[in-house]
C-alpha cells in the first residue's frame, strides 16, 4: 500500500473510531420516532433512499400520505438521494433553511399535476431580452390557449411566478394555481406547452433554414412530430342525452360530459420566445425538458448545490393567497409550488392533451382487443392492470357491458378513479341514472373501493357509496411481494446466465425510475448514498437526550447525513 493511500486510510479509520466512541457516548434509543407536535398523532415518516425506485416502492406500501423529493448530495456529480416523509413534516424542518437546502418535488408519473414551466435565458448571449416583459406575454399566451383550448378562465393572478435569477442567467420557474383544473400528468402538460409553441419552433426552424440554407434541424426538444396539423382538443359541455351519441363523439371526465371538437390557436407573434445559447445558437425561452417521467423540480427556497441563489417569490409575481388563520403565508406559499399537490374532488376538470402518435398507438391497441369503445384510455391502460381488470368485472354483469372511459391518478391520496362507461348503476338511487355515467374510485392506501356519480344531485348531496375492501390478490402489498419474488428470481437467472449483467431493482415493473437520475448504478455513490440512508434512519431512531429532550431531527445529524 503507498504511503498517500496509508494515510487516507488511517484517517478514515480514525473518524470511524470518533464515531464510534460518540455513539458510545449517546447510544440510540430503540424506538423514537419525530413528531410535529406533543399531541397525540400518527408516526411521523422521514425515510432516505439511494433509488428513486426504493422511495416510491415504500412510498406505495406506506398508510401515512406521503410523497418523495430528491435531496442533492454531491457537488457537481448531479448525485441525489431520495427522501419519503409528508409536507409538513418536511416544511416543518424545511422552513429555517439551515438545512435541506438543496430539494426537489419528484412529480410521479401517471400523477395529476398543475401546469408549470421552467424559463432561462443566458443574459449575456441576450443583452437586449426583458425577461420579466417576456413572462408577461408567455403568461398571456398561455391564458389565451387555455381559453381557446379547453375554456379555462385565468390570468397572471392564477400564476405563482417564482424567481432565482443571477447577473448571468434569467431563470424563472411558474406554476399555474388553476381553480377546479389540473392536467392527467406532466407528459400531457408537456404535450399541451408544445402544442402552443408550435408558431416559435417553426420560426426557430425557418431561421435555422436560412441560416444553413437547407433542411431545418432539429432544435432537440423533440418536437419535431408536431409539425403536423393539432390533434383534437376537448371543450367542456353540461349535458348529453343518448348513448348513441355517447358512443359515437362523447368521452367522459370528472367534471362530466364532454365532447371533442377541433380547436385550432391562432398564430400569434411569439418571436419573443426565441433566445440564444451562449454558442449563439437560437433556443426556446422555456425548457421542454422538465416534462419528463418522475421529474425532479427544484422546490421554492431551495438552490441548486454548489450555487447560491434560491427560488424566491419574484417581484413582478401578481399571484395572492386567501388569507388563513391556520396556515402562514410562507406554508401557503411552499404547497402552492409542489406541482403534483393536486387533491381530487368531484368539480375537478383533468385536462388532456395527447399526441397525434399516442392517439395512433391507442386507436391500434383499441382495435386489436376485443373490448373497444370499452377499453381504457391510453394505450397499456392505468399503472395497476390487475386494478384495472377487477374494476372491469365490478360493471360488466347482470347482462350490462360497461367499460372503463378514463382513468385519473391522484398522488396525494393514492387514488385511482375511473370514470365508467355504458354502466350507470348507483347506489344512492338504488337504479341505474338515465344519462349520467358513474366513477369508481379505488383508494391505494386503505386498499377499499366506492362508487360516486356525475349526476347533478348526487353531486350535490355529496354521495359516496359504503367503503368495499379490494381482493386480496390485487392489492399492493400482495402485488410488491409478487413482483419482488419474481424479479429476484429473474435477476438471479439473469446472473447465473451472464454474470456482467446487473440484477434488476424490485419491483421495476410497479414503478420506472427517472433516467436522467437512475440510469446507472456507480459502485461508489451506491455506498455513499447507502451510507447517507443508515444515517437517516439513525436520525429516525435517535435519543431524546441527544439535543436537550427537543421532538425534533437534532440539525447536526442532518448536516451529518448530507456532508458524509
Amino acid at each position: 500500500m503507498s504511503e498517500p493511500m496509508k494515510r487516507n486510510w488511517e484517517a478514515k479509520l480514525k473518524l470511524i473510531e470518533e464515531r464510534a466512541a460518540r455513539y458510545e457516548r449517546k447510544p440510540l434509543s430503540s424506538v423514537y420516532r419525530p413528531r410535529l407536535s406533543k399531541l397525540e398523532e400518527p408516526p411521523s415518516v422521514w425515510k432516505l433512499f439511494p433509488r428513486q425506485s426504493q422511495a416510491f416502492n415504500f412510498v406505495q406500501s406506506c398508510k401515512e400520505d406521503v410523497h418523495v423529493f430528491a435531496l442533492e448530495c454531491k457537488v457537481g456529480s448531479g448525485q441525489r438521494i431520495y427522501l419519503v416523509t409528508s409536507y409538513i413534516q418536511l416544511w416543518f424542518y424545511y422552513k429555517s433553511r439551515k438545512n435541506l437546502l438543496h430539494c426537489y418535488e419528484v412529480i410521479p408519473e401517471n400523477a395529476v399535476c398543475k401546469l408549470y414551466f421552467d424559463l432561462e435565458f443566458n443574459k449575456l448571449a441576450n443583452p437586449g431580452a426583458d425577461g420579466k416583459k417576456m413572462v408577461a406575454l408567455l403568461i398571456e399566451h398561455v391564458c389565451k390557449a387555455l381559453k381557446e383550448l379547453y375554456s379555462v378562465n385565468c390570468s397572471a393572478e392564477d400564476v405563482f411566478n417564482l424567481d432565482s435569477s443571477t447577473d448571468e442567467k434569467f431563470s424563472r420557474h411558474l406554476i399555474f394555481q388553476l381553480h377546479d383544473v389540473a392536467f392527467k400528468d406532466n407528459i400531457h402538460v408537456g404535450n399541451f406547452v408544445r402544442k402552443i409553441l408550435q408558431p416559435a419552433f417553426h420560426l426557430i426552424a425557418s431561421e435555422d433554414d436560412e441560416d444553413d440554407g437547407g433542411i431545418p434541424e432539429t432544435t432537440g426538444h423533440g418536437f419535431s412530430h408536431f409539425s403536423e396539423p393539432p390533434v383534437k382538443q376537448e371543450i367542456s359541455f353540461s349535458k348529453m342525452s343518448t348513448d348513441k351519441e355517447i358512443a359515437e363523439s362523447w368521452t367522459l371526465n370528472s367534471e362530466g360530459l364532454e365532447r371533442p371538437v377541433s380547436a385550432k390557436l391562432h398564430s400569434p407573434d411569439l418571436s419573443f420566445l426565441v433566445v440564444k445559447d451562449p454558442a449563439g445558437k437560437r433556443r426556446l425561452f422555456v425548457d421542454l425538458g422538465v416534462y419528463t417521467r418522475n421529474r425532479n423540480f427544484r422546490l421554492y427556497k431551495s438552490s441548486k448545490k454548489g450555487k447560491f441563489v434560491a427560488l424566491e417569490v419574484a417581484e413582478d409575481n401578481r399571484f395572492s393567497l386567501t388569507q388563513s388563520k391556520n396556515i402562514s403565508e410562507e406554508s401557503q406559499y411552499f404547497l402552492s409550488s409542489l406541482v403534483s399537490n393536486v387533491r381530487f374532488s368531484d368539480t375537478l376538470r383533468v385536462l388532456r392533451c395527447d399526441t397525434s402518435e399516442n392517439k395512433q398507438k391507442q386507436a391500434g391497441h383499441l382495435t386489436s382487443t376485443s373490448t373497444s369503445v370499452e377499453s381504457i384510455e391510453g394505450f397499456q391502460g392505468s399503472p395497476y392492470p390487475e386494478i384495472d381488470q377487477f374494476v372491469l368485472s365490478l360493471v360488466n354483469k347482470n347482462g350490462i357491458k360497461g367499460g372503463i372511459r378514463r382513468w385519473n391518478y391522484f398522488f396525494p391520496e393514492e387514488l385511482l378513479v375511473y370514470d365508467i362507461c355504458k354502466y350507470r348503476w348507483c347506489g344512492n338511487i338504488g337504479r341505474a341514472h338515465k344519462s349520467n355515467n358513474i366513477m369508481i374510485l379505488v383508494d391505494l392506501k386503505n386498499e377499499v373501493w366506492y362508487q360516486k356519480c356525475h349526476d347533478p344531485v348526487c353531486k350535490a348531496e355529496n354521495f359516496r357509496s359504503d367503503r368495499f375492501p379490494l381482493p386480496a390478490e390485487i392489492c399492493l402489498p400482495f402485488l410488491l411481494k409478487e413482483e419482488g419474488e419474481f424479479t429476484t428470481h429473474e435477476a438471479m437467472n439473469d446472473e447465473t446466465q451472464n454474470p456482467r449483467v446487473p440484477p434488476s431493482s424490485t419491483a421495476s415493473k410497479v414503478v420506472c425510475s427517472d433516467p436522467d437520475w437512475d440510469s446507472g448504478l456507480d459502485d461508489t455513490y451506491f455506498w455513499e448514498a447507502t451510507e447517507d440512508a443508515e444515517l437517516a434512519e439513525a436520525a429516525e431512531n435517535s435519543l431524546l437526550g441527544y439535543n436537550g429532550g427537543v421532538d425534533e431531527i437534532p440539525d447536526e445529524l442532518i448536516v451529518q447525513v448530507f456532508q458524509d
